[in-house]
């Protein structure tokens, strides 16, 4: 079986906080950020959903067969997470037609809690971020946590992909169809999902490794480089290092790793011989053979260009709370991408394991 890559993180500046965590829509409230509002007229309902165990696809799809329209004119800027209470907006078209009463819309764990109209159709990636707010129980004194949390805010987090994005199996399956082990058809959406979940593991591959070296934070020649708070990249050159590090100090900007593809966007230098190196270390397992190189090779014949995502991540707008004794609540907004339980981790706070989430 192919094994998710391990996740390691720097030591923090102090002692850890305690506490468990268990991921369920008791203890776990996400709400979406986005830079704009709606507009208030327009072809499209603007709808402010909350959704309780139920995925975001899913969401979309009952939206869509409501309203009679196709589920992928249905838009979303995000995807939210099963086991949690989340808050998010979706547009749906009706060109040429009157509000409809989305009163009589029903369904488990779905709520319509606002309703208004926009232009045009909400496209992915477009939202700011997540607002979280999370409670740990078993925890020590708010004092603990409130410490780490300063600690985080000023050094980041390694920005791994979290392992709800591997699912159950999903890696071994991505594995599987990436070396040929996979026989017949597949839907595509499907496909998607699994190479996604390989690109994922690559990426945490290198960034593990970029930890294990200390140089997570660091900028190191023919490094892609990241604007904070934007989707531009441009590669360091020899001459700019110790500018460009100076930014990154100021969280100006990041270094990246590899979401694998075709060869545009590819580190090059130190860099690049490092990712290379690290990818060829990495086997993923009897069922699917093949090093990392190679699962990189076949993603790029998919036709996937290549892509680069930061390595690092920081908290913003940070509170804690202590509502009781042993109880812990944190609050706090992390960028598009970003997961609160990597955060969690990195703090060092036990995870109660739950049952995977069932396929959207």
């Amino acid at each position: 079986m192919s094994e998710i890559p391990d996740r390691w993180y720097p030591e923090l500046a102090l002692a850890r906080p305690e506490g468990v965590f268990r991921s369920s829509p008791e203890s776990f409230f996400v709400e979406e950020v986005l830079p704009f509002a709606a507009d208030g007229e327009g072809d499209h309902a603007w709808l402010w959903v909350e959704k309780t165990r139920r995925h975001t696809e899913e969401v979309a799809r009952l939206l869509a067969r409501f309203a009679g329209v196709p589920a992928r004119d249905v838009g979303y800027a995000g995807l939210k997470d099963y086991q949690a209470r989340t808050r998010q907006a979706f547009t749906v078209p009706l060109v040429g037609r009157e509000e409809l009463d989305w009163g009589q819309f029903a369904a488990a764990g779905v709520q319509i809690l606002a309703i208004d109209r926009h232009r045009r159709k909400l496209r992915r990636g477009v939202h700011r971020g997540n607002r979280f707010r999370i409670h740990v129980r078993d925890a020590n004194d708010s004092t603990a946590w409130e410490n780490a949390l300063r600690v985080l805010a000023q050094q980041g987090f390694p920005n791994y992909f979290g392992a709800q994005r591997f699912g159950h199996d999903n890696l071994a399956a991505a594995g599987r169809l990436l070396t040929g082990g996979r026989r017949g058809r597949m839907p595509h959406h499907l496909r998607a999902l699994l190479w996604s979940t390989a690109r994922s593991a690559l990426f945490n591959l290198v960034l593990a490794e970029r930890v294990r070296q200390k140089s997570w934070n660091c900028i190191l020649p023919g490094e892609i480089i990241q604007l904070a708070g934007t989707h531009s990249q441009f590669r360091a050159g020899a001459e700019e290092l110790a500018e460009l590090q100076a930014r990154a100090d100021a969280w100006d900007l990041h270094p990246t790793g590899p979401l694998p593809g075709k060869a545009a966007g590819q580190s090059k230098g130190l860099v690049g011989e490092l990712e290379a190196e690290i990818l060829a270390a990495w086997h993923g397992g009897d069922d699917s053979p093949g090093n990392g190189m190679a699962w990189a090779a076949a993603l790029a014949s998919q036709g996937l260009d290549a892509a680069r995502r930061a390595l690092r991540c920081r908290p913003e707008d940070m509170s804690v709370h202590a509502p009781q004794a042993g109880e812990i609540v944190l609050q706090f907004f992390l960028p598009q991408g970003s997961y609160a339980t990597v955060l969690l981790e990195a703090l060092g706070v036990k995870s109660e394991k739950m049952s995977s989430d069932p396929c959207p």
